[in-house]
């Protein structure tokens, strides 16, 4: 039960830190998505199962409080989660410049969903501008906080595994 808390706590302290301190190191209102980050680092770790129920809480929490389309964020999460919790079997878990390096392929899967389901709304999408503007400066965020998040998990993980 303990072991929940801590997750939950860890969660809730990055989305903290992601939506006040990052939004002051925004480049033109896009920071790092650091729940993105959490997710794949749990889903290396822990397993897809894990990736996927962390995902989920992580989405939830977000679509929660961000008031916008109910359940993007859940769904983008959980399915991030998934994909790279399938790659953990055949990885070394512990190793730390993969989350670094699979930081801009999930960021890329979650803009993917997020832009296939508001292009299905009928929302016009720039997909140029949005690469040039949007995807490659949150991008470069994601891997400059990759390594330290996946630190952070790594550390929660072995304390969570002693216990």
């Amino acid at each position: 039960m303990k072991t929940i808390g801590l997750w939950t706590a860890l969660l809730v302290l990055c989305y903290a830190l992601q939506t006040s301190l990052l939004t002051y190191l925004s480049f033109d209102g896009f920071s790092a998505n650091l729940m993105l980050l959490l997710t794949v680092s749990v889903a290396f770790l822990c397993g897809h199962e894990k990736g996927v129920c962390f995902g989920f809480m992580a989405g939830l929490l977000q679509d929660a409080t961000t008031g916008s389309y109910f359940g993007l964020a859940t769904f983008s999460y959980m399915t991030v989660g998934l994909i790279f919790g399938k790659f953990s079997v055949n990885l070394f878990r512990e190793q730390s410049l993969l989350p670094v390096i699979s930081s801009i392929p999930a960021l890329a899967l979650h803009f993917a969903i997020t832009i296939s389901f508001l292009f299905l709304l009928g929302r016009q999408i720039d997909l140029v501008k949005f690469l040039k503007f949007d995807f490659w400066p949150t991008a470069i965020m994601q891997v400059v906080l990759a390594y330290p998040v996946h630190r952070l998990v790594l550390s929660l993980n072995e304390l969570s595994k002693r216990r």
